[in-house]
């Protein structure tokens, strides 16, 4: 058996053991017609009529080497037309994509690759895109994830198998039959097979990092360790099997404690402080995941950043990528963008002068009072949203409007007034909440802050004739 039928049959149990491919499949191959991708071609067409599935053809030009990007594309066509196999290709510009972005060439590069991939993919029905990644590419991988503080789950390098939202175009099914060999190998497959794949001159520049890690890093680490590379490897497989394990039980704790209003994921601050460190930090990974659709510049100090804003007082509030905003409430951690608009009372603005047995609309409310000729068998408990005041007390110069600097309010059962913002304070209403919330107010002295609690000056007691009830009832 040669080396090419050796090799052949690695890659064909690997893809087993890992469950890549089904029978009656059409995986979509990103061919660039460099050695390892023109290595996965020639082995997966091989495989494709032992094991049942189909294969479809894809290759993006990114235009970054002139000439030399459309000799690459015209040799993917000859590869195409050789095996008799159907080619999508398409020609883009990386360099206008990355200055419209601001993004680092090679980012631009991938992010565009992929997104080509996805719409592929999605318009042709396959089941999945399969990649050329090697050993090679997975050890850099790590050491890169290592160098930009990815934290443990960068150990893990690349997987099998990725599931990848990709903006604008879909989730993405990516799989990787060559993780089984290393790059060397796949030059020899091509060597041996009398194949004359091209040749990528970039990938011999130090400026990506990535390229620097592999020629001057890696190289340097083997001198200290000759064994470097099987031990990174071992390190990925032990962290992707206990990141496996973590992900499954923090996926269940997700499912029990986080709540979604909107663009907003909310935890009880209980709930979270009972976790484990390690079991919080991912289920903020995860969270962080479920609002972007995935984890793209999300490093491990971001995650760092929000645990150590825990212990903040309520109404800390941190900015993460993407617009995300991480707070702490008095009883939630919220997650999200939006988290003003979850309060549940529109914005008020101004003065606004009630009639007595009227209907009064406001910004986002309906209000409307009526006199009752006796507090006998009134339901007190009805509705936070519904008042009942002494009449006579409260008198008939009724204004609405939110708080005011200054503002000292009596709240029942007290003996005396103290600051409207200490009670907001004291009774935990989100600080975001506060100048929303309306106040009831006779003869500047607030009679009801709505929601929450009645004034001491013009409760019901035993002497009152007649009751005012203020029901106030959100729009829309």
């Amino acid at each position: 058996m040669d080396n090419t039928e050796i090799l052949t049959e690695r890659v064909s149990k690997y893809i087993k053991k890992q469950g890549l491919v089904s029978a009656g499949d059409e995986i979509l191959l990103a061919v660039s017609g460099g050695p390892d991708s023109v290595c996965m071609l020639y082995i997966m067409h091989k495989l494709s009529r032992e094991m049942g599935f189909s294969l479809r053809l894809a290759h993006l030009n990114h235009g970054l080497r002139a000439e030399e990007s459309d000799r690459d594309a015209a040799y993917v066509t000859e590869l195409a037309s050789a095996f008799g196999l159907p080619l999508c290709q398409q020609k883009v510009s990386v360099k206008a994509y990355q200055a419209e972005h601001h993004l680092s060439l090679e980012e631009a590069a991938r992010e565009m690759r992929y997104a080509f991939l996805c719409r592929t993919a999605a318009e042709f029905g396959s089941a999945a895109v399969a990649v050329g990644h090697t050993l090679d590419d997975n050890i850099e991988t790590v050491m890169l994830h290592l160098v930009r503080g990815s934290g443990t789950r960068g150990l893990q390098g690349l997987r099998p198998v990725l599931n990848r939202t990709i903006a604008g175009a879909g989730c993405l099914r990516v799989i990787r039959p060559l993780l089984c060999l290393g790059r060397a190998e796949t030059q020899v497959y091509c060597c041996e097979a009398g194949l004359l794949p091209r040749q990528d001159i970039t990938n011999l520049s130090t400026e990506p990092l990535r390229n620097r890690i592999r020629l001057e890093v890696l190289p340097l680490l083997k001198t200290i360790n000759p064994a470097f590379e099987e031990t990174i490897l071992r390190t990925a497989f032990i962290a992707g099997e206990e990141m496996a394990l973590l992900d499954e039980v923090t996926s269940q704790m997700k499912a029990e404690l986080v709540i979604r209003q909107d663009d907003v994921l909310m935890i009880e601050k209980i709930e979270m402080h009972r976790l484990h460190p390690a079991l919080k930090r991912n289920l903020l990974r995860q969270m962080m995941e479920e609002l972007l659709g995935g984890l793209k510049d999300i490093e491990a100090r971001h995650i760092e950043n929000i645990v150590q804003t825990m212990d903040k007082p309520a109404g800390r509030r941190i900015d993460l990528p993407y617009k995300l905003v991480f707070q702490v409430d008095y009883e939630h951690y919220l997650l999200g963008w939006g988290i003003d608009e979850l309060c549940p009372y529109p914005p008020c603005q101004g003065e606004y002068r009630l009639g007595v047995g009227t209907e009064t609309f406001l910004d986002g409310w309906v209000v409307k009072t009526e006199i009752l000729p006796s507090p006998i068998g009134l339901d007190l408990s009805e509705s936070s949203l519904v008042a009942y005041l002494d009449m006579d007390k409260a008198g008939t110069d009724l204004i609405v409007r939110t708080r005011a600097e200054g503002d000292q309010f009596q709240p029942l059962g007290m003996e005396d007034a103290k600051s409207l913002k200490e009670f907001m304070i004291d009774n935990k209403i989100p600080r975001n909440w506060r100048a929303r919330v309306p106040l009831l107010i006779s003869s500047k002295e607030i009679l009801w802050l709505v929601g929450y609690r009645i004034g001491e000056s013009a409760k019901v007691d035993e002497n009152t004739r007649r009751v005012l009830r203020v029901e106030f009832r959100l729009l829309g």
